[in-house]
């Protein structure tokens, strides 16, 4: 026969709760005890028949659900979980068999005892359950074709890093999985790490959260390309090394230690930044200004705890970045119309050695990151295995007009439709709406 915890959940099902004897009347009591002792092991059987694996087919039959791979590893993750459940499921049932033979205060105590144990760890798994039955059920809607696009826009960039490594690296999988919440800002939750909403369990694969308006609007999905690189720089085992190359580079031209603190500090959200613009190119930041051109007092407010540069500074990376890349012209002017809108950065509160050191610190720090070779990227640098030259930015603005007009924009890499979205945009070549609708649906045709 097998036990609970061998038995599908349908067999389960099946089966209804398990009952080791025949009870026997004890008093006027059992007229209530013994039903609800029968209630309590049906109850917790049909817990754990409810809480089973997914089926792929249930989020539907387009491009847009859940591959395979990603359905793999979450029903891996609950079938671990539910073995735990079943066990306990059964030690449940060996209690109300006993209690249902002899319901005695003591018995009974421990019937409720293994039914509060066996309450919390459903509670645990219908939270993680809930989760990724969310996750996947929004590819279901009408948004689930901008989440596929945003999919294979992460999926390219993965491409596109592993393909310059200079020496072979296991392969990830399974790539970035995109879905959609309200709020202000974007967000991921990289592979590995422990989620509160999965009761502590590892995370099996990337999670980029992107806020609706941000959908709406594709030429802000810059967004995208930074939380993907956030995921990189962990995959690509740079976690360690780029926050150590940066501090000693500080360090070696005497900025003192608590600038080299401050650059260190900042080196994820910087890393994602300068990642982002060699996915996407010069258009990446004017989709970084959509995000940080807030009031004077949050552009130049300082925050001595926070990962992210401060704002007014943050943009000057970028252009920093820029100039590196051979993109003087288009460094000058982002550089030009974000000191025009915030001239003064005296006026906020930047630490004065952090402002004084700047150039110098902002050069030395992208140099750091960007143009140093790694033993984890084969011996290249991150502009090495992730190319961005002005021939890419050609292929863009050829593509922009041509999704502009609604044709097809060719061959160009899917993360480069964001830049395209945004130049188009910029240049007056279509109406907001044609531009979204082309971005789309290119994406989706692929």
């Amino acid at each position: 026969m097998g036990t609970l915890a061998e038995k599908s959940p349908d067999a389960i099902e099946r089966e209804g709760p398990v009952t080791r004897r025949r009870p026997r009347a004890h008093g006027a009591a059992n007229a209530v005890l013994l039903p609800w002792l029968r209630a309590q092991s049906i109850n917790v059987t049909r817990h754990a028949a409810a809480l089973r694996p997914f089926k792929r087919e249930e989020f539907g039959t387009g491009a847009a659900m859940p591959s395979e791979g990603h359905i793999q590893v979450v029903n891996d993750l609950i079938t671990k979980l539910r073995r735990g459940l079943l066990k306990m499921s059964e030690r449940v049932h060996d209690s109300i068999a006993t209690a249902s033979d002899n319901p005695t205060s003591a018995m009974l105590q421990t019937v409720v005892a293994r039914k509060d144990k066996a309450h919390h760890w459903v509670q645990g798994i219908e939270k993680i359950w809930d989760f990724y039955f969310e996750l996947f059920g929004q590819r279901q809607g009408k948004y689930g074709d901008w989440l596929l696009s945003c999919d294979r826009i992460a999926m390219d960039c993965y491409q596109a890093a592993y393909t310059g490594l200079g020496t072979a690296r296991t392969v990830p999988a399974p790539p970035p999985f995109c879905y959609m919440k309200t709020g202000f800002a974007p967000a991921t939750i990289r592979r590995g790490i422990r989620m509160r909403r999965l009761g502590k369990q590892l995370n099996p694969f990337p999670l980029v959260q992107l806020p609706y308006h941000r959908l709406v609007n594709p030429w802000t999905l810059g967004a995208v390309l930074h939380e993907v690189s956030h995921n990189l720089q962990s995959d690509l085992g740079l976690n360690k090394e780029i926050p150590r190359q940066v501090g000693l580079r500080l360090l070696k031209a005497d900025l003192g230690r608590s600038v080299a603190s401050v650059w260190v500090r900042w080196n994820r959200e910087m890393f994602a930044d300068m990642s982002a613009l060699l996915l996407g190119g010069p258009e990446v930041v004017g989709s970084l200004m959509d995000v940080i051109g807030r009031a004077p007092a949050a552009v130049f407010g300082f925050n001595p705890k926070g990962p992210h540069p401060t704002p007014y500074l943050r943009l000057l990376i970028s252009a920093e970045m820029l100039r590196r890349l051979g993109f003087e012209r288009e460094a000058e002017q982002y550089a030009r119309a974000w000191t025009r809108i915030y001239p003064n950065p005296q006026t906020g509160t930047i630490p004065k050695a952090v402002l004084a050191t700047f150039p110098k610190a902002c050069a030395l720090a992208v140099d750091a990151m960007c143009f140093h070779p790694f033993p984890s990227l084969g011996n290249k640098s991150l502009s090495q295995v992730i190319r961005f030259e002005k021939k890419d930015q050609k292929m863009i603005e050829e593509s922009a007009k041509r999704m502009a007009a609604g044709t097809d924009p060719g061959i160009i890499p899917e993360r480069f439709l964001i830049g395209a979205a945004r130049f188009a945009l910029n240049h007056h070549m279509a109406r907001p709406g044609v531009i979204t609708d082309n971005f789309y649906k290119e994406l989706v045709r692929r």
